[in-house]
């Protein structure tokens, strides 16, 4: 069963907006443990999951309610590199912050356009 273009837009958004809330508990959690022995970095992971959203939405030309609902962001360690763990740069952490919040942003006016094109069709209707 598929639904109309406002639930997929709604949960899409909102996926989204998990995945950099998420994104911001790692980078932050990077940051303060930059210098501790031992400490395996973070990094959010869900693309294998919209990788599969993606080929159902290729083969049948939409997606359903039920496959986005079963999206979920995921916290993981970074891999290793070379045989070791990645080490925490700062100045990277720093910049992948900034990249970040950015995206959150405009995540969130995306999301308000959603409600504010929502809310006019509304109001349209009861005229």
């Amino acid at each position: 069963m598929t639904h109309g273009i406002e639930n997929v837009t709604r949960i899409s958004l909102g996926l989204a907006l998990d995945a950099a809330v998420l994104q911001q508990k790692a980078i932050t959690s990077n940051i303060a443990n930059a210098g501790v022995q031992g400490y395996i970095p973070q990094k959010v992971d869900f693309s294998e999951q919209l990788e599969a959203a993606r080929r159902e939405v290729s083969l049948r030309g939409t997606t359903t309610l039920s496959t986005l609902q079963n999206i979920e962001p995921r916290l993981r360690t970074m891999p290793l590199d070379n045989g070791q763990w990645p080490t925490v740069r700062i100045d990277v952490e720093m910049a992948h912050l900034s990249e970040n919040m950015v995206h959150y942003q405009t995540l969130l006016k995306g999301l308000n356009r959603h409600f504010s094109i929502l809310t006019s069709a509304i109001n349209e209707g009861k005229k």
